[in-house]
């Protein structure tokens, strides 16, 4: 895996690389942001409460300062959280009634995970290159 990425690298290049790799990250991360929110707001029309969604959208929200400033320690941290959103993804996958909702939430977190752990590993060798 590691010979591989390291060719990826040299044919692709690390900006070219951390650009694709932000994109997905933030595209992945807004989809599931969005996910998140309608299903706070589902669950929030039950209860009557706001609770839902700050339980749903605060873990998220807490990393935008990490993708805002593109900080890559940040982003590996969202990648280990997105697992959670994952997990939560197929159990609700499982369902009835709760199919896709379930499988767009795994497809987005699937793709923050992987955005995350990619944008992570090319700005630190950026970085590490303009030292």
């Amino acid at each position: 895996m590691r010979q591989w990425l390291e060719g990826l690298e040299a044919r692709q290049g690390l900006d070219h690389l951390t650009r694709r790799s932000r994109q997905l990250v933030v595209g992945s991360f807004t989809l599931l942001l969005l996910l998140m929110l309608y299903r706070g707001l589902v669950v929030q029309s039950d209860s009557g409460s706001l609770m839902p969604i700050i339980a749903f959208v605060l873990p998220l929200v807490l990393f935008l300062p990490s993708i805002i400033t593109r900080r890559p320690r940040g982003h590996a941290w969202l990648a280990f959280v997105s697992l959670l959103y994952f997990t939560q993804g197929v159990m609700i996958a499982t369902l009835p009634g709760s199919g896709l909702r379930g499988l767009l939430e795994v497809i987005a977190s699937l793709a923050l995970f992987a955005g995350c752990m990619g944008y992570a590993r090319f700005r630190s060798r950026q970085l590490q290159a303009a030292d």
